[in-house]
């Protein structure tokens, strides 16, 4: 595996501010518009990671997605680790015509955060997979990023459901990538609080300094939050009905499944909650999402907040003038929405439609 080089200073990534809706108004925006029978090109960054397999898993049975690519960062399990889940996922799923490729080995710029207590020690739920069929792809996962950008301009979709420390690093190395990439969805970020701490979300939290570099780059980001995660509870009453079909796939679904349903029984939850699988279903099915257009910053300094996703749910700021003895605010300036946020998900038809992609495979 490739290490990222060392960086002497984050690059700092402005957004430009513009004419933007006017004071509480936000835009509600499909997520991906797209035609009938379109297929998306799509590469995946992960961290698998038991919802990210099922994510992976998902796309590699959407015929809405064409997967060209996973490269893989360091999150749920260490590098080396989540390196090996990536190629024994495609190797089940018979893809190892699929590129997979490792990425960074830790965050830009904090020490890597690891999650055993969920995901257990080798990041799938501590079930086995076969050995791989698959062989890595010796590309670094950023210069794989850069490279299908440019073969493929507006034609790639991000689909990012770890850490953002490769999307980072793609955008320092060529920040021309934002401007070739069609879309990036990322699933992560909360605008109600945290699950890695109050305030922030894991996988913004697992690395926020690369991810207010992804925010701020000016391509299109569509955010799938832990509220929209929240509301995908997959109950051991649907496990029922998925476990009447078998397959290498369905049967290692629903083994990955039932493990993380007990976990979410202990958290009050009432079942497994299919965070990252939602970045997916918004990528193959536009109309499974609904999002807000807003202005979003990633809090990188706050001894509480740190990585905490701030919506500006009124792209505008006050503006404050000083009058000889004190600030006085004399209105507002808008700011330019920067990110598509998931509000709401269709939770059922998103379940419905996750069984029956993976049942028999």
């Amino acid at each position: 595996m490739k290490s990222s080089l060392p960086f002497a200073a984050l690059a700092v990534v402005f957004c430009v501010h513009s004419l933007a809706p006017a004071r509480g108004h936000s835009t509600q925006r499909p997520v991906n518009p797209t035609t009938p029978n379109e297929t998306r090109n799509v590469i995946i960054d992960t961290d698998p990671g038991t919802d990210d397999a099922m994510a992976i898993l998902l796309a590699l049975n959407s015929p809405e997605l064409n997967v060209k690519a996973i490269t893989v960062v360091p999150g749920n399990a260490p590098g080396k680790q989540v390196l090996e889940n990536g190629l024994r996922l495609v190797s089940l799923a018979n893809r190892c015509d699929i590129p997979v490729a490792a990425g960074a080995l830790e965050p830009m710029f904090q020490k890597l955060i690891t999650n055993d207590a969920v995901h257990g020690k080798n990041g799938l739920g501590d079930i086995e997979l076969p050995p791989s069929k698959c062989h890595v792809d010796p590309r670094f996962g950023p210069d794989l990023i850069i490279e299908m950008a440019h073969q493929m301009p507006h034609e790639i979709t991000l689909i990012a459901i770890g850490p953002l420390t490769n999307l980072a690093l793609a955008l320092q190395k060529d920040p021309s990538v934002s401007s070739l990439i069609k879309e990036v969805i990322i699933m992560g970020g909360s605008i109600n609080g945290g699950n890695s701490t109050a305030a922030a979300e894991a996988n913004i939290f697992g690395d926020p300094e690369a991810a207010q570099i992804v925010f701020q780059a000016g391509w299109k980001v569509t955010m799938c939050t832990l509220g929209i995660g929240a509301k995908t509870v997959f109950t051991r009453e649907r496990l029922a009905t998925f476990s009447r079909t078998h397959g290498p796939e369905n049967d290692f679904a629903v083994e990955v499944i039932n493990r993380i349903i007990g976990y979410g029984e202990k958290q009050g939850w009432g079942g497994m909650r299919m965070y990252d699988p939602t970045a997916v279903a918004a990528a193959l099915d536009a109309t499974l999402v609904e999002t807000e257009f807003w202005h979003v910053d990633v809090e990188t300094q706050g001894a509480f907040t740190r990585g905490e996703t701030v919506a500006n749910r009124i792209n505008a700021v006050e503006r404050r003038v000083w009058r000889g003895d004190r600030y006085v605010f004399e209105g507002f300036d808008p700011v330019q929405p920067n990110v598509h946020v998931a509000v709401n998900i269709d939770a059922d038809r998103f379940l419905n439609l996750f069984v029956a992609r993976l049942s028999g495979k």
